[in-house]
């Protein structure tokens, strides 16, 4: 079962809700008293690449509204991702082949970092670019060096945590993974399908 397999599900797909994204700043809080993560600001949207005049023109769409909303084209702040001449969203590709928007944030800035992802989104639906869209996620991180990311899967409006151990092998942490999934029961709406867990090794944010 591939990527596209996994994500967009099997079943019945359920509308997008792209609201969910909203929960992550309160989740968050939980999570730091639970497990001890904060936010790491910096957050991503995956999508199966696509290409042409349209999609660029979706890009510059993308860029212009959160430099519109956050005043980041002129800012000067202490962080480079709020920088002169730094862009609101990075567009790169990873080795499997799909393409992320990255932003980022100061580490406190979690709710202006999910008003990015959603906008992101929002702007790829308007285009047309719903049906590529994959998931999206925010990156945390705790004292020891431990990463994770809580992902949240676009076609099925769900959240699950992953988190990759470190080192060459790709190997994730299942009991934290479980762990952080108990913990945030009542703050997300958690995808119970363990097996739409999927990892996404290599993704900007993490």
């Amino acid at each position: 079962m591939g990527l596209l397999d996994i994500l967009l599900g099997r079943t019945k797909p359920v509308a997008p809700d792209l609201d969910q994204l909203f929960a992550l700043p309160s989740a968050a809080v939980t999570l730091q008293v639970a497990a001890g993560f904060t936010a790491t600001g910096t957050g991503a949207v995956c999508f199966a690449t696509v290409e042409g005049a349209v999609f660029e023109q979706t890009h510059r769409e993308v860029q212009a509204l959160l430099d519109a909303d956050t005043g980041r084209a002129g800012a000067t702040g202490s962080s480079g991702a709020e920088s002169g001449g730094s862009p609101p969203v990075e567009l790169r590709r990873d080795d499997y082949g799909y393409s992320w928007l990255v932003s980022r944030r100061r580490p406190e800035q979690l709710p202006e970092l999910v008003n990015d992802l959603h906008a992101v989104n929002s702007a790829m639906e308007i285009n047309g670019f719903g049906p590529q869209l994959l998931c999206s996620l925010a990156g945390f991180t705790d004292d020891g060096g431990r990463r994770l990311a809580l992902v949240y899967l676009y076609k099925r409006g769900t959240f699950y945590p992953f988190a990759p151990l470190p080192g060459a092998v790709e190997r994730r942490d299942n009991a934290l993974e479980l762990q952080v999934k108990a913990a945030l029961v009542n703050d997300l709406r958690i995808e119970q399908d363990l097996s739409r867990w999927f990892p996404v090794w290599g993704a900007p944010g993490l």
